[in-house]
This record gives C-alpha cells, sequence and structure tokens, in this order.
C-alpha cells in the first residue's frame, strides 16, 4: 500500500533546503499516533531538540512512557492536549472503515485542539492525494496502483474536513511525495515536491520536516509534499 501517516542526538532545525538553524525554545509537542512508524520518529526528533513530549497511542501497555488516547473523540483529545503548544498527528486504525476513521479524527482533532487551545496541528498525509507536476492528482496518473483507492478517497475525505472547516488552528498536512524509504537512516536533508511515484523519504526525515513546521512554519492550511533531498 502507499505509505501516508503510520529518543534521542543534536538538537537543530534544518529548513527544506537543510540548513542548519537555531533551535526555538522549548515547546509542548502532543503526538497522536506516537507507536507507528512515523509517529514514533516525530518523537524522537522532538526529544533530541529538546522538546517536551506527549505520546498518546491506543494502547499504552505496548508503549511504555505513552498514555491511552482515541483520536476520534474531541473531549480525549483536548484533555491530552491541554497545556501543549502543537500536535502531530499520525493515525491510522486498521480496524476501522478507513472513511469513517479519517472524517472522524479530522473533526475530532480540530474541536479538540480548539477546545484545548493548541494553535498548530501538522497532519501525516498520504502522497497519492498529491498533484503531480502537471497537477493530477498522484492517484489519478497512469500506472499509479488502483486497489488501495478506497482507501485513499478515505484520506482525502479526512483532508476535505481539514479544508472547508472554519477553524483556528493552524494546520498543516505532511507526506512523502511518493513513498517512504523504509531502511534509510536519517539525513537531515529534504525539499519539498509535488506527487511523484518514484519519490522517497526516511521516516527520520519526514520527522526533521514535521519539526521544522512547528519551530518555524512556512506553510499553512494546505498539503505539501517532500522528498530527500
Amino acid at each position: 500500500m502507499p505509505s501516508g501517516g503510520g529518543h534521542d542526538g543534536i538538537a537543530g532545525f534544518r529548513s527544506d533546503t537543510g540548513t542548519l538553524g537555531t533551535v526555538a525554545a522549548m515547546s509542548r509537542i502532543v503526538i497522536f499516533g506516537a507507536g507507528g512508524r512515523a509517529g514514533r520518529a516525530a518523537v524522537t526528533e522532538a526529544h533530541d531538540r529538546g522538546h517536551q513530549v506527549t505520546a498518546v497511542v491506543r494502547d499504552p501497555a505496548a508503549h511504555p512512557g505513552a498514555i491511552a488516547g482515541d483520536v476520534t473523540d474531541p473531549a480525549g483529545i483536548a484533555r491530552a492536549a491541554a497545556g501543549h503548544d502543537a500536535a502531530i498527528a499520525a493515525v491510522h486504525d486498521p480496524a476501522a472503515d478507513p472513511h469513517v476513521f479519517h472524517t472522524t479524527a479530522a473533526r475530532a482533532l480540530l474541536d479538540g485542539l480548539r477546545t484545548a487551545g493548541v494553535p498548530r496541528l501538522l497532519v501525516v498525509g498520504l502522497a497519492s492525494l498529491l498533484p503531480a507536476r502537471d497537477g493530477t492528482p498522484l492517484m489519478d496518473t497512469p500506472g499509479y496502483p488502483q486497489e488501495y483507492r478506497s482507501f485513499f478517497l478515505a484520506h482525502a475525505a479526512g483532508l476535505h474536513v481539514f479544508t472547508t472547516a472554519g477553524t483556528t488552528v493552524d494546520w498543516l498536512f505532511l507526506s512523502p511525495a511518493g513513498d517512504f524509504d523504509h531502511t534509510g537512516a536519517r539525513t537531515g536533508r529534504y525539499r519539498t515536491a509535488p506527487g511523484d511515484a518514484a519519490s522517497r523519504i526516511t521516516y527520520a526525515d519526514l520527522a526533521v520536516a514535521l519539526l521544522d513546521e512547528i519551530e518555524r512554519p512556512k506553510h499553512h492550511r494546505t498539503h505539501l509534499g517532500v522528498e530527500a533531498a
């Protein structure tokens, strides 16, 4: 399946051209889906930069130090996010109907974070929704695998909740421009890119992009693709 959303080092921030800069003041960051690969990478990157992290997972027994949370429950999100400066959501529930899960989670995140007063949200999105260089959604380009199209459309419905919401939450979807490099290491370098099935980025470098957009926000209320630089 094409990939989407799914501790500890040298603190620093890198821009989308990979230039090392100065760490922003320590923030409190709540990470929903902290038990998945993208979520774990975000937890590691945030800790390495000196931020205070609250990791939220469905089953904390499998993830020592994390707390239990349901990303489809706005009241629970508000409780977990209270007192935090930013949130990251890297969530997926393979047991749930994808359309119901992603639309419900989108509404719950916006409602819960607004209630908690959390101003910034980064969501790990799906490359299939990105426009290719010619503007065609990647999932509609010739040769793109269609066996997971219902899954792509479920993610699209979740993104639609964000794009049509009148919300004070400053959200951004970030995804690989194509897919994850599942075995590569952190380089600290990446660049923005249109949808491209051949593009790759490591989980660790996607986490770099996520934390850069928390420390020094450049993009707002859109879906951005990133790839290895």
